[in-house]
């Protein structure tokens, strides 16, 4: 294997792995590895904890390439995508952690089967299982060896094996305490070196004429420094992003079990919601160190880059990144790649293990749930390695991850939502819903693949972007939902107690804590400031 790693960073590399292996492993020498402590932290986390790990869970080495990317073609406007995180995050805290909390649920599909049925936890289990095997770890996968190829030589295959074999060995072995230790570390570094790239960019400016902010703006494409677009050209119209991404954010943030599963460990409610308030601060950042270096590029070295927007990152690394800071940025690559693949990785062995393997065998040893849980995430690591040599037939990463969440999502969204606001929805709705959206899912994939020819049938054919895609699959998901509610008996005031709101502006009202404490103070600050970053770059 031919390498063109410099003796320095290729040491940071090294320490970095050797560090985040040991930290993982460290990190539960002294627990007891019961099902609790494995899957759920034994319910110990902190604010800061959940509100790193969320973060740190949910960067990825496809958003630094893809961000990068998407900022030298389009602009800002790609940034919709992480503050519309913010608000989510913000319902996640306020609307569904504290029925995740108090219901003391292990996984999500749990949940579902308290709300609704086992069958509607089933079907979901195999729906967590599918998103976090082909979109979390697979594309991760192959974005993060397809990014070191590009910068030091080493093959995508060597690459996948060696993130793969680091990772799940403190991932298997230690389970969420250890996943949530790396992330808090991994968090920290990856927003100083995405940090460092922004700066370096920031401050090659001047060397290419750019003195002032309108000499910047000049220099650039028509709104590529705004947030909101009235066209839909490029299907990111305010109005497509309002609608499209909330369905797709609520169900990432609020019902996905790779992502929640952190809120599920918290040591209290209050953790659990304070944590999330503290992630929807953090969604904040990418704009400003990984979209915005990517708008940079195209007025420093638009023709070095070319048609291939992928290179962005990679061009501003090689051009800008002096030895030694390399091997940062590299860590920080790294850790982003990492924690997003363990954290679904134990994501998936928690919902095997839990929500499949114990209730096919009922009399299963608290032992044997957890071994489940480690043989099921070697087997389902080895399927998305075989998988993520496929992320080449893709243009654009971010993109398709987004593209495939829009036809997943809208039915698990759908049940999730109707069913914490709306007493009267029914375990038949639920289970309707499910089966109807993911076949609806299923047919939108494959017109819009495209397997047959090169046009996308219902992108380009009928003209209608992915995020509408899903906004209009939600509406039709709410319409089966309601009818099949509505035709069938109610649940029991007993089923529902507990696992859905009085009314909506429950979920808002005052907890009685002191305010400073109250976590709707936190998503109000929050709110304010997102409105405020939307006024400045609208």
């Amino acid at each position: 294997m031919q390498t063109d790693i410099p003796v320095l960073d290729l040491a940071i590399i090294v320490v970095y792995l050797l560090g985040v292996l040991a930290a993982g492993i460290l990190s539960t020498r002294r627990q007891k590895i019961d099902s609790t402590a494995y899957f759920l932290a034994g319910r110990s986390l902190s604010w800061p904890m959940v509100g790193a790990a969320l973060f740190a869970s949910n960067i990825s080495t496809i958003h630094f390439v893809g961000l990068a990317a998407a900022g030298f073609n389009e602009g800002l406007v790609w940034g919709n995508f992480e503050w519309g995180a913010s608000f989510t995050l913000i319902l996640l805290g306020l609307v569904f952690a504290p029925f995740y909390f108090r219901s003391r649920i292990a996984t999500l599909p749990e949940f579902l089967e308290r709300r609704y049925s086992p069958a509607s936890r089933t079907f979901l289990a195999f729906m967590a299982i599918l998103s976090a095997l082909f979109i979390h770890i697979g594309m991760s996968l192959y974005a993060g060896a397809a990014v070191f190829e590009q910068f030091f030589g080493i093959d995508v295959v060597t690459s996948i094996v060696i993130i793969t074999v680091i990772t799940g060995i403190y991932t298997i072995s230690g389970g969420l305490k250890a996943v949530v230790v790396t992330e808090t570390i991994q968090s920290v570094v990856l927003i100083i070196g995405a940090a460092a790239i922004t700066c370096f960019a920031l401050a090659a400016l001047p060397e290419h004429g750019i003195r002032s902010l309108g000499e910047f703006e000049a220099a650039l494409k028509p709104d590529q420094l705004s947030m909101l677009h009235a066209d839909n050209r490029m299907g990111l119209a305010w109005y497509a992003v309002l609608l499209g991404y909330t369905v797709n954010g609520i169900w990432y943030w609020c019902t996905d079990q790779t992502i929640v599963q952190r809120v599920l460990g918290a040591r209290s409610e209050w953790d659990a919601q304070q944590g999330a308030i503290l992630a929807g601060f953090l969604k904040i950042l990418p704009v400003f160190i990984m979209v915005l270096p990517g708008v940079a590029a195209y007025v420093l070295f638009r023709d070095l880059i070319g048609e291939n927007a992928n290179q962005t990152l990679p061009v501003l690394i090689t051009q800008l990144i002096p030895s030694g800071m390399k091997g940062l940025i590299s860590a920080a690559l790294l850790a982003a790649l990492m924690s997003t693949i363990a954290s679904a990785l134990n994501s998936c062995g928690t919902l095997f293990a839990v929500d499949i393997y114990t209730r096919l065998r009922p009399k299963t040893s608290d032992r044997q749930q957890v071994k489940a849980g480690r043989i099921s995430a070697v087997v389902i690591m080895i399927l998305a390695m075989i998988w993520s040599t496929q992320g080449g037939r893709y243009t654009s990463i971010f993109e398709a991850i987004n593209a495939i969440a829009a036809h997943l999502s809208p039915p698990i969204t759908t049940v999730f939502l109707w069913g914490v606001f709306w007493r009267r929805g029914t375990k038949q709705a639920s289970l309707a819903t499910l089966l109807f959206g993911f076949t609806l899912g299923a047919l939108a994939f494959v017109a819009d693949l495209p397997v047959f020819g090169e046009q996308k049938l219902i992108t380009e054919g009928w003209g209608i972007p992915f995020l509408l895609q899903g906004w209009w699959s939600f509406v039709l998901c709410s319409i089966v939902y309601v009818l099949v509610s509505r035709s069938t008996p109610p649940p029991s005031p007993e089923q529902i107690q507990g696992l859905t709101w009085e009314n909506p502006l429950a979920a808002f009202a005052s907890s009685g804590q002191r305010a400073l404490l109250e976590p709707r103070t936190g998503a109000a600050a929050l709110s304010v400031v997102l409105v405020v970053l939307y006024y400045v770059f609208r």
